[in-house]
């Protein structure tokens, strides 16, 4: 019963990145797919907790984790980006 459950669970998670990478290519503007990509980390980090119920392994953990610290960077980059039109700001030498 596990398993299937973490199968259909995986399948509905395929599906929402399915549906992230669509929102990423034709979204309207540059938040609504910054939106999208930090939702396609999520969803990835699910599939990779789930993976490793499924497989009953600890392995796994340290994929989360980097995937999770990934996508934070990523959208903070993406935000400052859009706020500010920089990623990184330098400051003028005297």
């Amino acid at each position: 019963m596990l398993t299937i459950s973490l199968t259909i669970g995986m399948i509905f998670l395929a599906l929402a990145i399915i549906i992230g990478v669509y929102r990423v290519a034709v979204g309207t503007s540059i938040p609504d797919r910054v939106i999208a990509l930090d939702a396609i980390g999520i969803n990835l980090i699910s599939v990779a907790a789930l993976l490793s119920i499924l497989l009953d392994t600890n392995a796994f953990l340290e994929l989360i984790l980097l995937i999770g610290i990934i996508s934070f960077i990523g959208t903070i980059a993406f935000s400052k980006y859009v706020e500010r039109g920089v990623i990184i700001e330098r400051k003028p030498r005297n």
